[in-house]
């Protein structure tokens, strides 16, 4: 009996036994087959280090090809600690050479890490700092190469297109909101070293940085720097509290230029403040749109039908009470009895609150909606508003009035651009968009390509011709007359805004606009220029902002070369108006003939003879008055 006890428990531990040699196996098996690769990967990083190398950024290109944003080449330090024999002395002197306290590198080389990168002062380091460190040769002390973001154009398009952090990555503007796409993969110097950090003698492995996608934007930088420049002009001479100037291709929603003050150099970012740098005034700020927005009501009305322009008038006693308020308009006593044409012409306050009240509360809040106000557009920039509208059942009779001339309500400049746009290219509402295309940098080939989108359809061709001529006669007849350009057709709006300081219209405080666009048959270019409560003028749209709207309208004109027309509708000019006046082409006449057709101009001839064959300036255009009229005899 006792010997079978004994035989079982010796049955039983060699079963055991062999159920752990089992396991043990199983497990090696395991480990050999399955965690291979894990295991290899914890191994390495035991006895591997990596010096890391930063990809360059995706260039940024405007429309052109033109470098808006691109990358430059510093050194960085980097420690090992481990291998570094005599930190204090290491410290010391490499604190000298970044003119640094001791301390401030001491830190580094003393902790207990496999890799420190010197952060922020061994950053960026100048080509003769970097020198001097690899001089001193110390082991354990590293310069590694290192990209950092330039922009050449400093404070150009600065709010568009952002700036970078120190670690390469996108905080703001197309740099934040594409940097999925610019960022690329970052490489390093893989070396290896033992147990203690010592380095050891094998090859190192070199992973190349993989650099970012490039962006072509809409935007024309030639266009751009002259909406700067107009901007830098309006801040020195009449020193406003803000400005900004958003152009758009009004068939495509495609952002052309877009600006506003103050700005900053996305190059020392760190140098300006918070709200500098985030406010990206034309789809950030928003405010009452003032007379600016009177062009969403005509075109309204007129698709509705609810006026005849030339036919139907207005008697304009110079106010219109609504309910319990009085709404004035701008000319003291009233423009008294005019067509609705005149009124869009005259910027009509009491005018505009008929055309409101005709069309009724609810066509007129559908149209805003319909236009895109209320809602962000979806533009591809970050830090967009959605401004506010009345909501529809707290829209009463006043509401309505105020709303019909661009009070009481809030937008974005953008919002404005997009919904303008909408109205005279035929009535296609788009989304706005500021990056064309995606590229791989090596290649070159697109990989994304943003297209107009179509939202929907808010009025028709007819009615959009329609809103195209009431605005043209705005320019040569009425309140617009300072954006007039001689021998081209512009269109346009001007608006004089009051701002709201809590809850209370601040006076003498206002934001100036005009929205501006060209050729006003068939335009290319919708042109919002506003100047926030600026200095020693008179506050009307009319006045500051117009001429503005007008000399980047020009430039364009030289830049693109576009040619003169002669069928632009003729300016009614005031006794203070520059007058220009119609030259005829006289080339081929004889100069007896021509005497009485040039008499409001000076003569100046060049040659002999009876006969002319060449003129300058050339007929067929309007000529300041008075100007100097050259002909060349045969």
């Amino acid at each position: 009996m006792f010997y079978y006890k004994i035989q079982k428990r010796l049955y039983l531990t060699f079963l055991i036994l062999l159920l752990i040699f089992l396991a043990i196996i199983l497990r090696l098996f395991y480990i050999q087959v399955f965690k291979t690769k894990s295991l290899n990967e914890l191994a390495s990083n035991l006895w591997s280090r990596n010096l890391p190398i930063l990809a360059d950024r995706g260039l940024i290109t405007d429309r052109n090809g033109i470098v808006l944003a691109e990358n430059i080449t510093t050194t960085s330090l980097v420690v090992i600690p481990n291998q570094i024999k005599n930190k204090e002395k290491v410290s010391a002197d490499i604190a000298k050479i970044l003119n640094t306290d001791y301390l401030n590198i001491y830190k580094f080389v003393s902790k207990r890490s496999s890799i420190e990168r010197v952060h922020p002062i061994g950053r960026g380091l100048s080509y003769d700092i970097a020198e001097k460190i690899n001089n001193l040769n110390y082991d354990g002390v590293y310069l590694v190469k290192e990209s950092k973001r330039y922009y050449p154009y400093e404070t150009m398009l600065s709010h568009v297109l952002g700036y970078v952090g120190i670690d390469n990555q996108g905080l703001s503007g197309i740099e934040l909101e594409y940097d999925k796409y610019l960022k690329g993969n970052d490489g390093a110097i893989k070396y290896f070293s033992d147990g203690k950090g010592n380095r050891l003698d094998l090859s190192e492995v070199y992973t190349e940085p993989v650099k970012g996608n490039n962006l072509s934007l809409t935007i024309d930088a030639k266009i751009q720097e002259m909406v700067e420049r107009e901007l830098d002009n309006v801040m020195i001479s009449l020193n406003p509290d803000q400005a900004l100037v958003l152009i758009m291709d009004p068939n495509t929603s495609e952002v052309i230029a877009m600006s506003s003050r103050p700005n900053f150099d996305s190059n020392k970012y760190q140098n300006y403040d918070i709200e500098t740098i985030n406010r990206n005034l034309p789809i950030w700020g928003t405010y009452e749109p003032g007379s600016t927005f009177k062009i969403i009501t005509l075109a309204a009305s007129l698709e509705e039908k609810t006026i005849n322009l030339f036919e139907d008038h207005f008697h304009d006693s110079g106010s219109v009470t609504v309910e319990s308020a009085r709404i004035k308009c701008w000319k003291s006593g009233g423009h008294g009895s005019q067509t609705y044409l005149e009124v869009v012409q005259n910027s009509c306050n009491p005018g505009f609150v008929s055309l409101g009240q005709k069309l009724g509360t609810n066509l007129l809040y559908n149209y805003l909606i319909k236009f895109g106000f209320g809602t962000k557009t979806g533009i591809d920039l970050n830090g967009e508003s959605s401004g506010i509208l009345f909501k529809l059942d707290q829209m009463g009779p006043i509401e309505t009035a105020t709303t019909a001339f661009g009070q009481g309500i809030s937008v974005t400049p953008l919002q404005q651009v997009r919904g303008v746009s909408a109205a005279i290219n035929g009535g296609k509402l788009h989304i706005p968009y500021i990056v064309r295309s995606i590229s791989e940098p090596e290649t070159n080939e697109v990989i994304v390509l943003n297209k107009p989108k179509l939202v929907k359809e808010v009025i028709s061709e007819e009615t959009s011709k329609l809103v195209r001529y009431a605005l043209e006669t705005v320019v040569a007849h009425g309140t617009g007359r300072n954006s007039y350009i001689e021998n081209y057709r512009v269109g346009g709006k001007t608006g004089t805004a009051q701002k709201v300081k809590d809850g209370v219209y601040m006076v003498g405080n206002y934001i100036l606009s005009f929205i501006g666009f060209f050729p006003a048959d068939k335009p290319d270019y919708v042109i919002y220029v506003a100047v926030d409560n600026p200095k020693g003028i008179t506050q009307y749209g009319g006045t500051v902002s117009a001429p503005i709207a007008k000399n980047i309208m020009l430039s364009i004109i030289d830049y693109l070369h576009y040619k003169p027309v002669k069928n632009e509708l003729q300016k009614e000019y005031f006794w203070l108006d520059t007058k220009y006046l119609y030259l005829e082409n006289v080339v081929g006449q004889n100069i007896k003939e021509v005497k009485k057709q040039l008499k409001n101009f000076k003569i100046e001839y060049s040659g002999s003879g009876t006969n002319i064959i060449e003129q300058n300036p050339k007929g067929d255009t309007y000529v300041k008055e008075g100007s100097t009229v050259k002909l060349m005899l045969n």
